[in-house]
C-alpha cells in the first residue's frame, strides 16, 4: 500500500474549489486532463502524448523535501466538480519572486477556474513573494486574459520551447506586485 506524503504546503479556500496539495491519488485524473493536446500544447513542459510515468514523477516532484515548485490540484470536490479541475503551481525563481504557472480541464474551461485559482492563491501569497511573474504562449489568449483580469501587467515578448508542440513558441511575459 502506498501512503500518502504529508507536504508541507497550505491548503487554500477559494469560493468553489479548493487548492491543495497533490496526492498520489490523483494520478489518474491529471493524466486524463494533462494527456490531452489542447492541454499540453498551452504549457511549456507537458509531453504529448503523455509517457507512462510522467504524471507520478510530477507528484514525486511535488512532494520533494528540496522542491523549488510547490504544485497544488484545484479540487472541486466540495460543490460537486472533479478533484482535479487542474494544477496551479509556483516556482521559486530569486529572493521575493515567484512564477505562477496553471493549467485547467478541457471541461472546466471559460468557467472562471483559471482566473479564481490565479487570484486565491496571489491572496494566500505561500512564498511570501514581492513578484509575481507568468507567462503565456501568444495564441493563448484565454490565459493571457486571466493574467490581466487579475491584476499582472505585461513585461513584454519572449520565446519558450514548447514539448508537445517540439517548437520554440512567442511568449507574452507578465509581472504583479503583491499587495
Amino acid at each position: 500500500m502506498k501512503y500518502e506524503t504529508i507536504v508541507n504546503q497550505p491548503v487554500i479556500a477559494a469560493e468553489r474549489f479548493d487548492l491543495r496539495p497533490l496526492r498520489n491519488s490523483d494520478a489518474g485524473l491529471i493524466a486524463l486532463n494533462a494527456g490531452d493536446v489542447r492541454v499540453a500544447r498551452c504549457t511549456s513542459s507537458i509531453p504529448h502524448p503523455l509517457p507512462p510515468g510522467a504524471t507520478e514523477a510530477l507528484i514525486a516532484r511535488a512532494h520533494a523535501e528540496d522542491r523549488a515548485e510547490d504544485v497544488w490540484a484545484i479540487d472541486g470536490s466540495r460543490s460537486g466538480a472533479s478533484e482535479v479541475m487542474g494544477l496551479i503551481s509556483l516556482m521559486r525563481v530569486d529572493e521575493g519572486q515567484s512564477e505562477i504557472s496553471y493549467w485547467v480541464a478541457p471541461a472546466y474551461w471559460n468557467a472562471g477556474v483559471a482566473s479564481a485559482a490565479v487570484e486565491a492563491l496571489l491572496a494566500a501569497n505561500p512564498h511570501g513573494a514581492r513578484t509575481i511573474f507568468a507567462s503565456v504562449f501568444q495564441d493563448n489568449t484565454a490565459s493571457a486574459r486571466v493574467l490581466t483580469n487579475c491584476g499582472f501587467q505585461y513585461l513584454g515578448d519572449a520565446e519558450a520551447f514548447c514539448v508537445a508542440r517540439n517548437a520554440t513558441v512567442p511568449t507574452w511575459t507578465y509581472s504583479r506586485k503583491a499587495k
